[in-house]
C-alpha cells in the first residue's frame, strides 16, 4: 500500500462516509510523474501534518495509482476495442476528475478500480447512456412526475425526488424506469461534474405494491457503481412500519460505510436536512413547485438578449407607443371581459378633457401593478405567482410584466433567466431593488418568435449586505460568491391567451373610439342596471325586517300559549 493510500485512509478515520477526495490535484496519465501536481500534492500534505501523523513530510513520492491504473486499463482493453463505448474510453483518458472519483470510490486499490470501471463502462453501453435524450423516455413516463430534479439541501446538493406513490411494479416497464433515472444523473453529472446529490424518497400515501426492490437496487448501484462520489446522502420521508425489513436490506446494499448516509425522517426531522422553501406542503414545507411536463423541469435557465440596456432594433420605432400601451397590454393578464367592459364604460363617461385622459391613463398603470396572485418569497413577492400572459400573434400582443417587491430591511440583488433567451428581451434582467421598494420587470418577444408554453423563466434572488455596491461589477462580484442556499428561486411558466376566445383581455386602441351615440346608450344601460340592483337591494332589506317581525311575533306568540297552559292546570290542580 503506497503513501497515497495511506494517506486517504487517515482523512477516513472516523467518517463512515466513502470519502470524496476532493482535495486531490488532478494529474493527466499523459504527463510525467514528477510533475508539478506531485509538489503541490507535498505542499498540501505538509500544511496538514499537525491532523495525522500518517501522513508524510514533504516531498512526497511519485503517486503510482493513476498511472497504474491507465497502463493496466489500456493493456487490458487493447484487444477489445468494441467492448466499451469509444466516448467513454477516451473520456476516461483525459478527464482526469473522472478517473480521481473511481480511484476515491475504492480506496485507490488499482485491482478493485479497474473491475468496477469494467462494469460501470459495459452497464454505460448496453444503456446506451451516452445517447439518451428526452425523446428516449416514454412521454407517460415524463408526465406522472416519479422522478425529477428540483431544489437543494441545505448544504447546496441538488435534489433528485423520487415519488414513490407514482411507481407500481411491472416487469414491463422496469427498463423505461432505469432510463429514466440514468438520463437524470448523466444530465446533473454532465452539466454539475463533480457535485454531490442528494436522493429524496418521498413514501407519503405509498402502499407496498408501490415498492420494487429490484428497481431501488439499481438506484443504489448507481451511486455505487455507475456515478460514484456522486451521492451526498439518501433522505427517506414517511416511510410506513410494514417497510422496515424491505429497507433493511436497502442497507446491507449500501455496505457498513454508507450506512450513514440514510436518513429516515418525518414532516419535522425532516428539515433538518432541507430547507422550508424546498419542500412541499405534505412535508411541512412552503415550495409552491408543481410537476408538469412538458418541458423538463430542470432545464438551462440562460441570460435573456439586452439585460440592463434600452430595448434595440426594431422596438426602438415604436417605443412611444408602447410606453402608453403597456397599461393597456398588460390588463389582458389581470381583468376579465366583465371588468374591462366595466372600465370602458366609466372611462368614456369621463374623458372629457386631455388632463382626465392622463389621469385615467394612470389609474390604468397602477390597476395592472396591482398583483391578483402573488407569491410570497423570503426575500421578494412576485406577480404574477406562477404563469407569464403573452397574446397571441393575432391579438398583436407584444410585451407582459413581473412585478417585484422586496420585503427584507437589506437590498436584494435579483436575476431574471429564461430556457429561451434568444426569443426573449428582459429589462432589467441583472439589477437590485431597495428595501421596499417595487420594481417592473419587462419581458417581451423578440425578433418575431413565437411564445411557447413550454418556455419559463426562473428569478433568481438573494440579500446583499448593506455596504455592499449594486453597481454591474458588483453585481456579477456578489453573483459569483454567494452560496446557493442563500439564494431564493422561483419559475415562472409562460401562458398564451388566444384572441379568438371571447373572454379576450386585451385593450385595444379601436375601442375607445366609439360614437357619442353608443357611449350614451351603454351609460344609460349601466344606469338602468344600477337602477335595478338597488331596487333588489330594497327588496331583500324589507323581506328581511318582514322576517325579523315575523319571528318576534311568533316568539310571543309561542310565550303566550305556554302562559295560558300553565295558568290553566294551576287551576285545576287548586281545586283538586
Amino acid at each position: 500500500m503506497g503513501n497515497r493510500t495511506r494517506r486517504c485512509m487517515a482523512a477516513d478515520v472516523g467518517n463512515a462516509k466513502p470519502r470524496r477526495c476532493k482535495q486531490a490535484v488532478p494529474i493527466s496519465p499523459r504527463r510525467s510523474l514528477h510533475t508539478q501536481g506531485d509538489q503541490q500534492w507535498g505542499g498540501r500534505a505538509s500544511k496538514q501534518a499537525g491532523t495525522a501523523n500518517l501522513l508524510v513530510s514533504p516531498p512526497l513520492p511519485p503517486i503510482p495509482g493513476r498511472q497504474a491504473l491507465i497502463t493496466q486499463w489500456e493493456r487490458g482493453t487493447g484487444d477489445k476495442p468494441d467492448k466499451y463505448d469509444s466516448r467513454d474510453v477516451e473520456r476516461l483518458q483525459q478527464d482526469d476528475n473522472w478517473v480521481e472519483s473511481y480511484l476515491c470510490w475504492r480506496h485507490d486499490v488499482v485491482d478493485e478500480t479497474l473491475k468496477m470501471i469494467d462494469e460501470s463502462f459495459q452497464w454505460r453501453k448496453e444503456m446506451a447512456v451516452n445517447d439518451l435524450t428526452e425523446a428516449s423516455i416514454p412521454k407517460w413516463l415524463l408526465e406522472i412526475g416519479g422522478i425529477y430534479l428540483h431544489g437543494y439541501d441545505k448544504e447546496g446538493n441538488k435534489l433528485l425526488w423520487i415519488r414513490v406513490k407514482y411507481h407500481v411494479k411491472d416487469h414491463k416497464t422496469i427498463l423505461d424506469k432505469k432510463k429514466l433515472i440514468a438520463f437524470w444523473l448523466e444530465r446533473y453529472a454532465k452539466r454539475e461534474n463533480g457535485k454531490p446529490i442528494t436522493v429524496m424518497f418521498d413514501l407519503s400515501e405509498t402502499g407496498i405494491n408501490s415498492i420494487d426492490m429490484d428497481f431501488v437496487r439499481f438506484i443504489i448501484n448507481c451511486f455505487k457503481v455507475y456515478y460514484p462520489k456522486y451521492l451526498s446522502k439518501i433522505v427517506i420521508f414517511d416511510m410506513p412500519w410494514i417497510m422496515n425489513a424491505a429497507f433493511k436490506i436497502v442497507k446491507s446494499w449500501l455496505g457498513p460505510e454508507a450506512v450513514s448516509l440514510l436518513k429516515f425522517t418525518n414532516k419535522h426531522e425532516v428539515q433538518d436536512y432541507v430547507s422550508v422553501e424546498y419542500l412541499p406542503s405534505h412535508m411541512g414545507g412552503t415550495d409552491p413547485f408543481k410537476y408538469s411536463y412538458p418541458p423538463l423541469v430542470d432545464d438551462d435557465f440562460q441570460t435573456p438578449l439586452c439585460e440592463n440596456g434600452p430595448i434595440a432594433s426594431e422596438d426602438e420605432a415604436s417605443s412611444k407607443e408602447d410606453t402608453e400601451s403597456d397599461g393597456k397590454d398588460i390588463l389582458e393578464t389581470i381583468f376579465g371581459e366583465e371588468q374591462t367592459a366595466l372600465l370602458k364604460k366609466i372611462n368614456l363617461t369621463e374623458s372629457t378633457s386631455k388632463a382626465e385622459e392622463n389621469e385615467k391613463v394612470d389609474s390604468k398603470t397602477k390597476a395592472f401593478k396591482k398583483p391578483l396572485s402573488v407569491f410570497k418569497g423570503p426575500l421578494l413577492h412576485i406577480s404574477p405567482a406562477e404563469e407569464l400572459y403573452f397574446g397571441s400573434t393575432e391579438s398583436g400582443e407584444k410585451k407582459t410584466l413581473i412585478v417585484l417587491t422586496n420585503v427584507t430591511k437589506n437590498i436584494v440583488a435579483f436575476k431574471v433567466r429564461t430556457t429561451a433567451p434568444e426569443k426573449y428581451r428582459v429589462k432589467p434582467s441583472n439589477s437590485s431593488c431597495d428595501p421596499g421598494a417595487t420594481i417592473d420587470i419587462v419581458v417581451s418577444p423578440h425578433g418575431g418568435f413565437a411564445v411557447s408554453a413550454q418556455d419559463r423563466f426562473l428569478i433568481m434572488a438573494a440579500e446583499m449586505e448593506q455596504t455592499s455596491g449594486t453597481g454591474p461589477a458588483e453585481l456579477a462580484q456578489f453573483w459569483k460568491e454567494v452560496p446557493r442556499n442563500k439564494v431564493m428561486e422561483h419559475r415562472l411558466r409562460c401562458h398564451i391567451v388566444e384572441s379568438s376566445k371571447p373572454t379576450s383581455l386585451t385593450l385595444k386602441d379601436g375601442a375607445f373610439n366609439m360614437s357619442d351615440k353608443t357611449s350614451e346608450d351603454m351609460c344609460l344601460q349601466l344606469n338602468r342596471l344600477l337602477e335595478s340592483n338597488r331596487k333588489l337591494e330594497d327588496q331583500v332589506q324589507r323581506c328581511i325586517w318582514f322576517q325579523q317581525l315575523l319571528l318576534s311575533l311568533t316568539v310571543l306568540l309561542l310565550a303566550f300559549v305556554i302562559s295560558f297552559f300553565y295558568l290553566l292546570y294551576s287551576q285545576r290542580s287548586g281545586a283538586w
